[in-house]
């Protein structure tokens, strides 16, 4: 080639800048198919994820070229972190020992649950959402959004998970010590239904860190950088329950071999 360039009186320095705009352009089809992929799941997929999608439709791409393409293309998924609620108010019931213990690999379905509630502000004033989540599946059975982290609530949360999956045999739900998980309402049900109680430590975060990543991931993928979009209750609720239908359809989980929740929950049946 270089023999050409001389014969042409190609500058070499050309030849090679014109090749290097080539080799981009071989991109150009990979680079449009990341930018869909990103823009089709609002941001919220990195290079890891984006990979995947890319190898499931027969795309297959080293997950480091993925990561430069994204990183020409500057997609970043949103990365916040923002203040934790807490439902403790010391010791007003019943309190579980911490019979889960950082077990979080559940090898069964509706085996191993996991909850909590956390809170939300919008124009109107806060709202709290309280889900239980399956730690083989990563899905969320189910889950109520209220204007106040009452009992209603997270008792409807746990009727509407018990009526789903009715088969109960050999099931724990683990929680923090927040004053819904102490109160006679939540502990009778759990007693009568032969389910067995877990709480976290007090004061130990970790306990429970299923639920905190969940938190985690859907307020940095939907609400963070967001608030402000939200001047009602009733926006906010619609779009926390588009992102949980979206979470346990379609979002992909790496420990799933990046499988969406029920799609998994299929698979393994």
């Amino acid at each position: 080639m270089y023999e050409l360039t001389s014969f042409f009186k190609v500058p070499k320095s050309s030849y090679l800048s014109w090749k290097a705009r080539h080799r981009e352009d071989e991109d150009a089809g990979i680079k449009k198919r990341i930018e869909e992929i990103f823009e089709y799941h609002k941001k919220r997929y990195g290079y890891r994820r984006i990979t995947a999608a890319l190898h499931q439709e027969g795309l297959i791409v080293n997950h480091k070229k993925v990561k430069r393409l994204m990183r020409e293309l500057n997609l970043y998924p949103v990365t916040v972190k923002r203040r934790k609620y807490s439902s403790y108010k010391g010791e007003v019931g019943r309190i579980a020992p911490n019979r889960l213990k950082r077990r979080f690999d559940a090898k069964e379905p509706d085996k191993v649950w996991a909850t909590d509630v956390t809170e939300f502000q919008t124009g109107e004033g806060k709202l709290y959402l309280s889900p239980i989540k399956d730690l083989c599946t990563g899905e969320i059975i189910s889950y109520d959004i209220s204007p106040s982290p009452n009992m209603p609530m997270v008792m409807k949360m746990l009727d509407t998970a018990l009526q789903s999956h009715p088969d109960h045999k050999g099931l724990m739900i683990h929680s923090d010590q927040g004053f819904q998980y102490q109160h006679a309402l939540f502990v009778n049900c759990l007693k009568e239904n032969g389910i067995v109680q877990s709480m976290s430590r007090k004061g130990n975060c970790l306990d429970n860190s299923k639920m905190e990543t969940f938190f985690s991931t859907l307020k940095k993928e939907m609400y963070y950088g967001h608030e402000k979009e939200f001047k009602t209750r009733e926006q906010l609720r619609a779009a926390i329950e588009e992102y949980i239908e979206y979470y346990n359809r379609e979002r992909m989980q790496m420990k799933l071999g990046y499988l969406p929740p029920l799609i998994f929950r299929e698979k393994i049946a």
